[in-house]
């Protein structure tokens, strides 16, 4: 499918676009002319997704949303983002939304009702609500929160009339957005059978629309990477594996979780599906702060980028951006700058190397559809195969300060990257560099 073959480019659009930090509910802010643009960039760069984290009407950070039918007015408006989305299309590139289904703003209007009706409100039963209680807020009853987040409130997707407000919204988005897919807010918290709900909801407009779960948990996930389900979910395990690998020279750790995730044993969880894949998000430090030696930046995409799954790059980390959310380090707020905060000048060769990555990801079938199988590993190097029919791709890595020669089989390749010609069985690599030799 069209997801399996793309790379994507993440956008958090509040802060992306410079939008205030709380909503005032005054006049709309044309913002989204921030996005527009960036697609040449983005086109010429060769990302053919976008995955967009929330920008329907909120409190404050997107997450706590008041209204799925408006577009969050410190953007612009409806207008404002279906004009974007027609860009985005033009350009060759889809567009997946954040999906928030879980949980909802206290400004939202089912909730002001009960609020205001209590008992007597026919929204009452849209939350999980005991009037015998009470919260912090002190609303004279107590509602159930995001994991006790209680700005958080979480909807009771068992209601009928909750279920139907989340289908007119996606029909509405499908329809006047034109979008392409999904990613599903905290999918860990969501029932298996609103999976199965909500494609039916999405497969009566686009039989090849995207469903994507967030996963943040090591929880087997895999029997719900089906058809009638989810096309995906993020790969959190090679996430942090990845940057631990890197720091502690010990690609052993990074390789385990390939290997366990999408190896050829029969136990392996995830072989033949592709799990979202990338190197930071708006909720975790940014790659180049992660790593402790930035020499190492170039591997961490590499591997990112030939590792089973669909690789996804947060928006100023092809520039190198730093963020990091730490005690004293600023918060989720760090994560997310104006784009126009960001120097797109601070690593020109980090920005080349994944406009190069971009390319041949895109041209390889085989790093989209290929198995996995390991070649070589060692601390500080390592080789495994990415294979589809005739194709076969070793994708090499050296995160030492010496030479390595890594040695696969006795044949001749092309390296992806730079066009070099040598002999499988003699795979040079310097100090900190990475090779994608196919075979000739």
């Amino acid at each position: 499918m069209w997801f399996d073959e793309s790379v994507f480019y993440q956008i958090y659009p509040l802060g992306y676009c410079g939008a205030e930090k709380e909503n005032d509910g005054g006049e709309i802010r044309h913002r989204l002319d921030a996005v527009e643009e960036n697609i040449p960039v983005l086109k010429e760069m060769g990302f053919n997704a976008v995955l967009f984290n929330p920008l329907f009407e909120s409190e404050r950070h997107g997450y706590d949303t008041v209204d799925f039918f408006h577009i969050d007015r410190r953007l612009g408006d409806n207008d404002d983002f279906k004009k974007l989305v027609a860009k985005f299309h033009e350009a060759g590139i889809r567009v997946v939304l954040d999906g928030v289904f879980n949980h909802v703003g206290r400004r939202f209007f089912a909730f002001e009702e009960v609020k205001a009706r209590r008992e007597q409100s026919d929204k009452k039963d849209w939350f999980n609500i005991r009037f015998d209680g009470n919260t912090a807020y002190n609303d004279g009853f107590w509602y159930e929160g995001w994991e006790g987040h209680m700005e958080l409130v979480k909807l009771n997707l068992q209601n009928d009339g909750v279920l139907d407000y989340i289908a007119r919204a996606v029909r509405f988005w499908i329809d006047e957005f034109g979008i392409d897919g999904l990613r599903l807010d905290v999918a860990y918290l969501l029932p298996e059978w609103f999976f199965e709900w909500l494609r039916r909801v999405v497969r009566e407009k686009r039989p090849d629309f995207f469903l994507m779960g967030e996963v943040i948990h090591g929880q087997n996930f895999a029997k719900n990477i089906t058809p009638d389900r989810l096309d995906s979910i993020t790969n959190y395990e090679c996430y942090k594996g990845l940057t631990s690998a890197l720091n502690s020279d010990n690609l052993f750790e990074i390789e385990h979780s390939l290997e366990r995730l999408f190896g050829a044993q029969p136990w392996c969880l995830y072989t033949g599906k592709n799990l979202f894949s990338f190197a930071d998000n708006h909720d975790v430090p940014r790659a180049y702060t992660a790593l402790a030696d930035k020499r190492k930046i170039y591997a961490m995409y590499a591997i990112l980028y030939s590792m089973p799954g669909i690789p996804c790059v947060y928006y100023g980390s092809e520039y190198g951006a730093e963020g990091n959310k730490g005690h004293g380090a600023g918060g989720d707020d760090a994560l997310r700058p104006s784009i126009g905060e960001i120097d797109k000048n601070k690593c020109p060769e980090l920005t080349a190397f994944i406009r190069k990555l971009n390319a041949v990801r895109s041209a390889e079938p085989a790093l989209a559809y290929g198995t996995y199988d390991k070649c070589v590993l060692n601390n500080k190097y390592m080789c495994f195969k990415r294979e589809r029919g005739a194709d076969r791709i070793y994708c090499a890595f050296n995160i030492s300060d010496g030479d390595v020669t890594v040695r696969v089989e006795e044949a001749e390749g092309t390296d992806l990257l730079t066009g070099e010609i040598r002999n499988l069985n003699d795979i040079y690599l310097p100090p900190f560099t990475v090779k994608y030799f196919k075979k000739n």
